[in-house]
């Protein structure tokens, strides 16, 4: 009689992980044949016959896909250069190609618990180094974006498995040591599309601000322009009005906010937003609205997700950021850089232009992991790293403000900012219990 190490908990973590991934996207999962009884029958995911492709080959799926995830395929097949042209063509431009595998540190040892029979044999002993995958889809059109590994103990082990794994995984971050590695590509075609443009306006309190920020924002193309206007002392809703009435160039909307905060006010808007594209550009006048065409050309051309501002790279105006909130950029620039494997200069900059395919996945990663913070910003970047966005910076001049004050409150907000970071270090680095 022999004694089998069961795998339940193993594909259980695994499919949680992958959960980032098809939750709020359009996706499909394509999963080794030989692994079927590991997985359900669901209808995002499509069983390949490894040893013979021309099934997949000629399957006419119903759409093309943002997000593509492969479980125990490439390591396999025999024709790898049909099977990632078929991918290729189903992924949209800019789409996810997530490519998960057994890690190839522990061969030697899934070779040994096979041998003594501890554990149901592969169907392959073949496996491919992340590097060589990394480099072979190159050829085909698709941009690494990164690489990580889950599971370092892959077992139950009564109550104390999850626990044992969530530790080793946070204390071994770095040694890539998980059984279970996922590697993620982003599809580089760009097929030149046209794209709509909204821009978000958070305001309250800047009555002074706006008339002069709605004529500077260039007149390159019609963009949608939102005001989402808290409950101010000033008259800032009211002129927000008179200049969308006035208006004849750009749509221009005013929201009144449902309740208080910046985050709300960017998500309320975000919702009745109609761009393919949006950008976030504060009311206070701190960021050249001469830059947003800038922003949205990283976009346009398919050479990021997710464009974030930086305020550090340039010399700041004197007076425009107090020395303790440069004390606390800098701080949570370096501490947010190694929680998501991404660094970043500068973390806290209002102004961020993404695609409003993520707005749905932030409300996801809001509602499942119980995090939100009071401006948006950690929600709009942890949300895009967390999912696989390809995130890149752009250099912005940091000017003063002329008019009113600043609505942060450096300590109470602070603190909310750094529970979340905590609470993030846990979720981007280990499996979910």
């Amino acid at each position: 009689m022999s004694i089998k190490i069961s795998n339940k908990s193993f594909y259980k973590r695994h499919k949680e992980e992958l959960q980032k991934y098809i939750s709020n996207t359009n996706s499909i999962h394509l999963v080794n044949k030989l692994s079927k009884n590991k997985f359900d029958d669901q209808s995002n995911i499509y069983f390949v016959n490894t040893s013979d492709l021309i099934e997949f080959k000629n399957k006419k799926f119903n759409s093309n896909y943002e997000t593509i995830i492969i479980s125990d395929i490439i390591e396999v097949i025999d024709d790898i250069d049909l099977f990632l042209k078929k991918c290729k063509s189903l992924l949209t431009p800019g789409g996810k190609l997530v490519i998960s595998s057994l890690n190839t540190k522990y061969l030697w040892l899934i070779k040994i618990f096979e041998k003594l029979n501890l554990k149901e044999k592969n169907f392959t002993n073949s496996y491919i180094n992340n590097k060589r995958i990394s480099k072979l889809l190159n050829g085909y059109g698709f941009e690494f974006i990164k690489t990580y590994s889950r599971q370092i103990f892959p077992f139950k082990f009564f109550l104390l498995g999850s626990a044992i794994n969530t530790i080793s995984e946070l204390v071994f971050k770095s040694f890539n040591l998980g059984l279970r590695t996922y590697t993620i590509f982003r599809s580089s075609e760009n097929q030149h599309l046209t794209y709509k443009k909204t821009i978000i306006i958070p305001a309250k309190n800047e009555e002074g601000n706006l008339e002069e920020l709605l004529h500077r924002i260039p007149r390159n193309e019609k963009y949608e322009i939102i005001f989402s206007c808290g409950v101010s002392n000033d008259n800032t809703y009211e002129l927000a009005k008179k200049l969308a009435n006035d208006e004849n160039y750009f749509d221009v909307k005013v929201l009144m906010q449902s309740k208080s905060g910046k985050a709300n006010a960017v998500w309320e808007a975000a919702e009745s937003s109609s761009g393919d594209f949006i950008a976030i550009l504060d009311a206070d006048i701190s960021v050249e609205p001469e830059t947003i065409p800038s922003f949205f050309k990283i976009l346009e051309e398919g050479d990021a997700d997710f464009v974030n501002g930086t305020r550090l790279i340039y010399d700041m105006e004197k007076g425009s950021m107090r020395f303790l909130n440069m004390l606390g950029n800098r701080f949570f620039q370096y501490v947010i850089g190694i929680i998501i494997s991404t660094p970043l200069t500068d973390t806290l900059c209002g102004t961020k232009v993404f695609k409003k395919s993520l707005i749905n996945k932030i409300f996801w990663w809001q509602s499942t992991n119980f995090l939100f913070d009071p401006f948006g910003d950690f929600d709009l970047i942890f949300t895009a790293a967390f999912t696989g966005e390809k995130i890149v910076e752009f250099p912005i001049h940091y000017k003063s403000r002329t008019y009113g004050e600043t609505q942060i409150y450096r300590f109470r907000d602070g603190f909310k900012l750094i529970k979340y970071m905590l609470k993030s270090l846990v979720l981007f680095n280990s499996s979910k219990w």
